[in-house]
């Protein structure tokens, strides 16, 4: 483990090698950025793989946490989470515990590196929801045949991440944010981006914003992705694309990223840990040095990160130096030797592609209370029971009516995974053993008591095993729940 640099001039800088390949890349972006004479010291710490052979579940021990609390910035491999140790994904622990909520992806068009849209001049950056979303990995087994994952978006995620997308185009002279979502489906959670989205942008008058519907969002980039600046998007929609929009440009190779939070920035690769091609000196290292250039411009060291992309596009342009991704391992350069031809080429200039003029991002401020949404009023309207039952649709239907009679809900409706089954519609449905069983007051307008929730909730579990509840609440007189297909 390296001992921190002393030197008060240089920015100290988390440094994690990770697995795989990992160690390999970051030493080439260590050799290029200290030959760049950015002001940059290292102090290594490690996560991933070797930490939950140790027993730690994480996979990030105590010692890497508090380097990166005095750091507040970290330079890190791709890490592998071992089948059969550890829980969660290290990476995605270390993106938690320091609320990094906005995970930055740049795509752009490079010189020798072949591909089906060559030529076309692509340059965008997807900003991708970084902590929450089907992400927060809240998951449960309801029936011994139905999973349930729950999918999180919150109004200060939200905000926070479309902030900090119109100030990276802010930063980085760009004209076009697009919003990409499934609010048509998923009007609550999706739409909150998107609503959200709809009144951040009336704060940046001089960028156009556009919202679009993820699924047409992934048609246009395969179609025409040079219509595309910026798009944010939520956790798992911007895990997907990203990736489609590296395959655009060359693939993961060439794709770098930056975590981003108020307090602190985590910077990787987007690929894995590729362990097949560990210490073989055959891998392309420019996902992991394109990301320390990403770095140096959050340390203020603009000049040092220009010189380094310049030196990679040379590098890529003259072509003498390529990687076996782009050529054919049988073929492709070393990554030492690619290394050294980009350390060779710092101080040159491409003649035909460009380096953009980037300036700070400014970080969104947003109210830090966790009641970030204040109601003025609020409403129990019901409540849905989830329970498991081999019966069908009517029969169970006509049970929880006998069931409710004495009490002031009565049953509205049963859905089998999303569809209106109780009362029958005619609709033909497949059902499994999960029933939603929505209750509303019969006094439509008195609000609900939990006592009366949790009479009629014994009164089923007397008769039915359930699984959860979830109240049916309206807030400032809109309704916070959804229907199902069917209902009325």
């Amino acid at each position: 483990m390296s001992k921190p640099s002393m030197n008060p001039e240089k920015k100290l800088v988390t440094l994690i090698p990770g697995d795989g390949v990992g160690p390999e890349c970051v030493r080439a972006a260590q050799r290029i950025i200290e030959a760049s004479g950015a002001a940059v010291a290292w102090e290594e710490r490690h996560a991933g793989a070797s930490v939950f052979r140790q027993g730690i579940a994480s996979g990030v021990p105590q010692d890497t946490i508090e380097s990166i609390r005095r750091t507040r910035v970290v330079l890190k491999g791709p890490l592998e989470t071992p089948v059969g140790f550890g829980e969660k994904s290290a990476n995605v622990t270390l993106r938690k515990l320091f609320e990094t909520y906005g995970n930055i992806r740049p795509v752009r068009e490079l010189p020798g590196v072949p591909t089906p849209y060559s030529g076309r001049g692509i340059d965008l950056v997807v900003v991708r929801e970084n902590v929450e979303d089907l992400y927060a990995g809240i998951e449960h087994m309801q029936t011994p045949g139905v999973a349930q994952c729950l999918k999180l978006i919150s109004s200060k995620g939200s905000e926070k991440v479309v902030r900090l997308a119109f100030e990276l185009a802010v930063a980085e002279g760009r004209k076009r944010v697009h919003c990409a979502t499934k609010s048509n489906i998923m009007k609550l959670t999706e739409g909150t981006l998107k609503r959200t989205f709809e009144r951040v942008s009336r704060d940046y008058p001089g960028i156009e914003a556009q919202h679009i519907i993820i699924d047409n969002c992934a048609h246009q980039l395969v179609k025409k992705p040079e219509q595309f600046d910026v798009i944010v998007t939520t956790n798992m929609n911007g895990d997907i694309i990203s990736d489609l929009t590296s395959a655009l440009v060359g693939g993961l190779g060439f794709a770098p990223s930056a975590n981003l939070g108020n307090e602190v920035a985590i910077f990787e690769a987007v690929h894995g840990s590729a362990p097949k091609y560990a210490d073989k000196d055959v891998i392309n290292p420019t996902a992991v040095v394109l990301s320390a250039v990403m770095m140096l411009r959050h340390l203020g060291e603009f000049e040092a990160a220009a010189r380094i992309e310049h030196a990679i596009l040379v590098t890529l342009e003259e072509g003498t130096a390529r990687t076996g991704d782009v050529v054919g391992y049988d073929k492709g350069a070393s990554t030492t030797a690619f290394t050294e031809a980009i350390i060779a080429n710092l101080g040159r200039k491409s003649g035909r592609y460009q380096v953009r003029e980037y300036r700070p991002i400014k970080l969104p401020e947003v109210d830090p209370a966790p009641d970030f949404v204040k109601a003025r009023e609020r409403h129990v309207a019901g409540v849905d029971i989830f329970v498991e039952s081999s019966l069908a649709a009517e029969e169970l239907g006509k049970s929880l009516e006998r069931l409710a009679a004495e009490t002031p809900l009565k049953l509205k409706m049963i859905s089998n995974r999303g569809t209106k089954v109780y009362p029958a519609t005619g609709a033909i449905t497949d059902c499994v053993d999960h029933w939603r069983c929505r209750f509303i007051g019969r006094n439509a307008t008195g609000d609900l008591e939990d006592s009366a929730i949790f009479d009629l909730l014994q009164r089923v579990a007397a008769h039915h095993r359930w699984m959860h509840i979830e109240k049916l609440q309206e807030f400032d007189h809109v309704r916070g729940f959804t229907m199902a297909q069917g209902e009325d």
